[in-house]
């Protein structure tokens, strides 16, 4: 058997009752045969004792003035207290198994603290480890320079360590430990009847993360496809098999036949606002150039661009409306603001070249009276900006009108 990397979020390692469960999925994986590599977040979710957040909070409340080099050092402690936990515990039950940072892994990144990009995976270390037939526990979401500076890698970091290991090493699978049952046709808190999915393409599940959905991070999306490696994800606290994320984005499923949809999933992004620029004299031109360029210059992202000869029409999140508003007024513009909207998906790889599908969208919001204020599509995604106050019946309407819970 080859090498297989498996992933546990903060959740899966928070209470004694989910270690026990971690312990388990290790155990089983060893009995068949696999080298591990295990990746672990830091436990718990903010308020807990070790978790990410609750280590920010702690830096803001002595003094709030932490440089972002020493900020790093801070939230490197919540990983090394779940990696070392999990290695007394195996220990206990006579797996042997050792700890590595994700500097001692070979993670070598960038020196962009708080959000550190990955430059290479120096997989030495963690090979030779692996020859000793140890479980090599690797503390995720972090690396350091070539300076030796530990660094890390933003939101869904361990998601990407994780990925990035399973690239380097080549290994068989990456194994993306939560606390669902793999990836959902829906968010199961607004539509009831979501569905989970057996198989998903690297693309359609990049696009869902993207587009809000939570489960996995898209940056470790993008490695995992680059690499061509196979992602699972399953849930801590049971045996089912999850999601399986592959290539191409057609499956064959051999207990059903073959899987043909043209849409997989609907996602939502909500708290944003609608931002609408006239063009004075239809010659939008220069007016567009200053419009973006001051949202780059004032470090606001935007999204869901419309942009024509008289009109520039985009998103950004609400709470960086106001700041996005007085940017332009100071060039002189009379910018129009709807805050309060959402963005909805509707994500699929067989949506491309298929007549009907946004004739589909609007006939399903239509017939809930919800008004479609802004559209847009790529080859995988269509998406409808609606009223924050119709996201939900949008997200329940689209997917009955796909069938998604079939």
């Amino acid at each position: 058997m080859g090498i297989l990397v498996q992933k546990f979020g903060g959740t899966s390692l928070s209470t004694p009752m989910a270690r026990e469960h971690v312990i388990r999925h290790v155990k089983r994986e060893l009995a068949s045969g696999f080298s591990l590599v295990v990746v672990v977040s830091a436990m718990g979710r903010k308020g807990e004792p070790y978790a990410t957040d609750t280590l920010l909070d702690w830096a803001v409340q002595n003094g709030n003035s932490l440089p972002d080099r020493e900020k790093d050092l801070l939230m490197c402690c919540g990983e090394i207290i779940s990696a070392t936990t999990l290695c007394g515990l195996l220990e206990q039950e006579g797996i042997r198994s050792t700890v590595l940072t994700g500097a001692q892994a070979g993670f070598l990144t960038d020196s962009s603290y708080g959000n550190a990009r990955i430059l290479d995976v120096r997989t030495e270390r963690i090979l030779r480890e692996l020859r000793e037939h140890k479980v090599v526990i690797v503390t995720g979401f972090q690396g350091q320079t070539e300076a030796g500076d530990f660094t890390t890698l933003g939101r869904g970091g361990s998601d990407t360590s994780a990925t990035a290991l399973g690239a380097a090493l080549r290994a068989d699978m990456v194994d993306i430990y939560t606390d669902v049952d793999g990836i959902l046709t829906a968010d199961p808190r607004i539509v009831e009847d979501a569905k989970p999915l057996t198989y998903v393409s690297y693309t359609e599940i990049c696009n869902m993360a993207y587009q809000g959905a939570k489960v996995i991070h898209p940056r470790a999306v993008e490695i995992a496809m680059q690499a061509q490696v196979p992602v699972r994800v399953r849930s801590t606290f049971s045996e089912a098999e999850g999601t399986l994320v592959t290539h191409p984005e057609g499956f064959s499923d051999v207990s059903h036949g073959i899987v043909d949809r043209f849409v997989t999933g609907i996602a939502y992004v909500s708290n944003i606002t609608q931002i609408s620029v006239e063009c004075p004299d239809g010659n939008g031109t220069g007016v567009q150039l200053q419009i973006f360029k001051s949202m780059a210059d004032s470090g606001i992202s935007v999204d869901f661009i419309n942009v024509t000869p008289s009109e520039a029409l985009y998103t950004v999140n609400d709470d960086k409306s106001e700041q996005a508003i007085a940017a332009l007024q100071e060039l002189g513009l009379r910018p129009k603001s709807l805050s309060g909207c959402a963005k909805v998906s509707v994500i699929g790889g067989g949506i491309n070249g298929v007549p009907g599908i946004m004739a589909r969208i609007v006939e399903a919001l239509s017939s809930q009276n919800i008004q479609i204020l802004q559209s847009a599509d790529s080859n995988t995604t269509i998406w409808v900006l609606v009223k924050k106050e119709d996201m939900v019946q949008s997200l329940r309407a689209l997917h009955a009108k796909f069938e998604l819970h079939r």
